[in-house]
């Protein structure tokens, strides 16, 4: 089961449009299951979820931790993904103070 964990620093006022860039597998080379888990280091930040064209979570405030999510129990978005969807976690910092954020994502195949 391939995983992805990513730990950005977003900058104060700046946005990261994904997360997840340059990843082995941010594009899907098959029909899987995605379960996915997003905190923050800290309150005032916005995440954005997508899966191909699923939209996953809308922009909404991420889990508050200064630590990876625990599987299973803060893995809080799931999806079916197909061959060539590519799996976008979008992040917005309108705070004063950067921001550090910690993706997790398990990639069953199907």
């Amino acid at each position: 089961m391939p995983v992805i964990m990513r730990e950005t620093s977003v900058a104060a006022g700046a946005s990261v449009a994904n997360l997840l860039a340059g990843s082995t597998f941010e594009l899907m080379r098959g029909n899987v299951y995605l379960s996915i888990g997003v905190t923050a280091a800290a309150t005032g930040t916005f995440v954005s979820i997508f899966s191909g064209s699923d939209i996953v979570l809308e922009e909404s405030a991420p889990n508050v931790l200064t630590r990876y999510p625990i599987i299973p129990d803060e893995m809080y978005f799931n999806d079916v993904a197909t061959l060539a969807d590519r799996l976008v976690i979008a992040v917005r910092n309108p705070t004063g103070a950067p921001v550090i954020h910690r993706a997790l994502v398990q990639i069953t195949n199907l």
